[in-house]
């Protein structure tokens, strides 16, 4: 799947670039974004790949806020198929870390086989307010120890790259990180994927954990949010599946992936799932110039849930955010 964020060039050194670049959301991750992402991943899997933000100041700032409450679960649900994806891949990963990760930008680094960053670098693992999730427990013991992945994920405090470095959260710092990447990547590819490599350091329960993260923190998106029972159902790019039922009984077989995501975005409610649907049909039918593409002001405002409200009171306070993704701001925390 190709998508405007996401830029994916081929070296003639036998490697790719996987570019984020979204710098006015500071590569912030939606549904689709997301799995733009992954799907660029697998493909050509023994292939090297490099991934990083065409944004120096920032290497992904986690998921979007502006999206719904229920799209972010599936952001935060799907990001673990994306981890997955670099983990199994034969060919190496190379993570380009010049800027902010954090929330799932951190698990998408972490996951990388090798880090390389700048010394703007800064990393955290945090998720949203009033949302119990697990970030990174998953992986940081392997890199950091236990005691150290206990410190980062409990407190979800920043790590600049200097303690990064010692504590063996990146693998080396370097005022010209692309170049150092470039170097790597092309080196890899002269001597083969590392197939062998990756499959044993896979082995010895990274990839229970892995899952075993995923589904506790699908539990936790089902006590605030009613897409959580449905996380396991859903597919990358489709969020939902012919012949599933949504709660209160709304039938989604045969309803396309635009209507899927209408229920989605209403946070499939009965009600306002079924109204979902039926206004993505509306739309389909309807010319272009007589639909109401942008659901701004008080439309937007109706859409935002609790939970939502809550974590924009708290981002407004601290001045930052998974998304305080304000250009003139260099501080992107905020979760997966």
């Amino acid at each position: 799947m190709s998508h405007p964020h996401l830029l994916v060039e081929h070296s003639p050194a036998g490697y790719r670039w996987l570019r984020l670049a979204r710098p006015e959301r500071r590569n912030a991750l939606d549904p689709r974004f997301l799995t733009a992402i992954r799907d660029a991943l697998a493909a050509e899997p023994g292939t090297p790949a490099v991934l990083g933000s065409a944004d120096p100041q920032v290497f992904c700032a986690g998921a979007d806020l502006t999206i719904s409450d229920a799209e972010r679960a599936v952001v935060s649900d799907h990001i673990y198929q994306a981890c997955e994806t670099i983990v199994t891949r034969p060919g190496a990963v190379i993570a380009v870390i010049t800027g902010a990760a954090v929330g799932g930008g951190a698990q998408l680094a972490a996951a990388a086989d090798i880090r390389i960053a700048g010394p703007g670098a800064r990393l955290r693992w945090i998720g949203p307010p009033d949302v119990d999730l697990a970030v990174g427990a998953w992986v940081l013991p392997d890199l950091v120890g236990r005691g150290a992945a206990l410190d980062i994920t409990l407190t979800g405090r920043w790590v600049e790259a200097d303690e990064a470095l010692a504590l063996g959260l990146v693998n080396r710092i370097t005022d010209e990180p692309w170049a150092q990447a470039d170097q790597i990547a092309a080196d890899l590819a002269a001597r083969g994927s590392g197939a062998g490599v990756k499959a044993v350091m896979a082995a010895g329960g990274l990839l229970d954990r892995l899952r075993a993260e995923r589904e506790v923190n699908r539990a936790a998106w089902a006590r605030v949010n009613s897409i959580g029972p449905q996380l396991s159902r859903m597919e990358p790019g489709r969020l939902g599946a012919a012949g599933r039922r949504a709660p209160d009984g709304l039938d989604l077989r045969g309803q396309s992936n635009e209507a899927l995501l209408g229920v989605v975005q209403a946070g499939l409610g009965g009600d306002r799932g079924a109204a979902a649907v039926q206004r993505d049909r509306h739309r389909a039918d309807s010319p272009a110039a007589d639909r109401p593409e942008q659901l701004a002001g008080r439309g937007d405002r109706r859409r935002r849930g609790p939970l939502r409200q809550s974590e924009e009171r708290d981002q407004r306070s601290r001045g930052v955010g998974e998304g305080h993704q304000d250009s003139a701001v260099h501080d992107a925390a905020g979760g997966t």
